[in-house]
């Protein structure tokens, strides 16, 4: 299948624009690719304080046996059903991971924050900004540069962004992005936007739409 003309213009037009600071880009990525890995390379007290938590075994994999360190930057929270499920999933990683002679470290986390809650309120007007945010908290996460993979943890418009701005930063990362899984199904659009527009009509009251919007947004999951 061919392209179409206009969106060959516009990424041809964006190559174009781009190269320059592309090109300084993937040098960096080169140079830091060809590196030894943190845990060999950085100071011992560096290392010392990079694995002061793990467990001990953890730490011998790290330092001695020279496995794999995975780090997991987390968008986890119980308030936003789409982030909820996140919970238990850095202890899975971890069981995983040790399981194949790995080890995995959370290596920070970020906001996450739902336009389902705030719009409407003054809190929407951070949305976009926290964006950004979450960019910036995520390179913060990865700049322990202790490791030697990532796994992002977040879903959503702005945390994905976010999340995917900041660890392009270390790009020399193999990264991996992790979902959460969708909401089940609840009450259809259709029936919610029928008591919607009974609600405006006066037909039903703050209880009724109350239970209506809860059936259709009603549990763990992207809604």
């Amino acid at each position: 299948m061919s392209t179409h003309a206009t969106v060959q213009a516009v990424t041809d037009r964006i190559r174009e624009r781009s190269q320059s600071t592309r090109s300084a880009y993937l040098q960096r990525l080169r140079e830091i690719r060809n590196r030894d890995r943190g845990a060999d390379r950085m100071g011992c007290a560096n290392v010392a304080h990079a694995v002061a938590g793990a467990p001990a075994n953890d730490k011998l994999r790290i330092v001695a046996e020279r496995g794999p360190n995975l780090g997991i930057v987390t968008a986890y929270n119980d308030m936003l059903s789409a982030h909820a499920p996140y919970q238990g999933y850095p202890d899975i990683i971890k069981h995983e991971a040790r399981g194949l002679g790995a080890t995995a470290q959370v290596a920070g986390g970020v906001p996450a924050m739902c336009d389902g809650v705030t719009q409407g309120t003054p809190g929407m007007e951070l949305s976009l900004f926290s964006r950004d945010l979450i960019a910036m908290s995520t390179a913060v996460a990865l700049t322990h540069d202790m490791f030697d993979a990532a796994l992002m943890l977040g879903v959503c418009d702005k945390i994905v962004p976010g999340l995917l701005i900041g660890a392009l930063h270390f790009g020399h990362l193999p990264t991996v992005f992790v979902p959460a899984g969708p909401m089940a199904s609840g009450l259809s659009n259709t029936a919610k936007s029928k008591v919607r527009d009974q609600a405006a009509q006066g037909l039903v009251g703050r209880k009724g739409l109350l239970e209506a919007e809860m059936a259709a947004y009603h549990s763990v999951g992207t809604c």
